[in-house]
């Protein structure tokens, strides 16, 4: 991409029954940044498609339930059409999306191609984060650095990643372990990461993963799946 043109910026969300809080996500993305924001409907029995359409948003539905499913979807969605950079966020409302400049500034600077938002880095509500994931987020990223010798201070669902890039990682988990697979498989292939601060507030609604037990388990299972695997 010549550095006098504007990049295509695409956003990707994932969302499972998050009709209370899509739109406020929607919203608040800056959207002179932003081509398109693609919604990956994740089976919602809620109203979370018309809501999302209701604000702007492309959505296409992924009837297989998982985390890692509906990514891959809003992935699919794109290759029609590709972008220079994918953006993605939650649905929940926890994330910043406003802080969008901020997380791709290193892309733009042609210093990296992978960033990723760090919750640690940055300001984060008290409640935000479950006790679990704080402890899963440590254990993982501790891990990582034991085993590659690179330092993560996260695990953050706020990222952003170059499509050509994106693409060569040939992402494959469908539920809990996205965000670590995706880290891991840019170690191995020498992409260029980095960090950057974001803030996290308490989400709107309940989470799906931290909120249960069942998904507490799962969630770590994949991520030390990963991180093993890739040891």
């Amino acid at each position: 991409m010549p550095p006098t043109l504007k990049p295509i910026i695409d956003v990707v969300i994932p969302a499972f029954n998050e009709a209370r809080s899509i739109d406020q996500v929607i919203l608040a993305i800056p959207n002179e940044w932003v081509r398109e924001v693609v919604v990956a409907n994740n089976n919602s029995s809620d109203t979370t498609s018309q809501v999302a359409r209701k604000a702007g948003a492309i959505v296409v539905d992924e009837p297989r339930q998982g985390y890692g499913f509906a990514c891959l979807k809003g992935i699919d969605y794109l290759r029609a059409n590709p972008p220079d950079i994918v953006v993605f966020l939650d649905a929940d409302f926890s994330d910043f999306p406003e802080q969008l400049p901020e997380v791709i500034a290193p892309i733009l600077a042609g210093t990296h191609d992978f960033v990723i938002g760090s919750r640690a880095l940055g300001e984060r509500e008290e409640g935000s984060m479950t006790p679990q994931q704080i402890f899963g987020n440590a254990l993982a990223t501790w891990l990582i650095q034991r085993f590659h010798g690179v330092k993560f201070t996260d695990l953050g669902p706020f990222r952003a990643i170059r499509w050509e890039t994106l693409e060569a990682l040939a992402m494959q988990d469908t539920t809990y372990g996205w965000t670590v697979e995706m880290q891991l498989k840019a170690l191995k292939k020498n992409v260029r990461v980095t960090e950057v601060p974001v803030n996290y507030r308490r989400r709107i609604g309940h989470s799906k993963v931290s909120g249960t037990l069942k998904g507490t388990v799962l969630a770590g299972y994949k991520i030390l799946k990963w991180v093993f695997l890739y040891r």
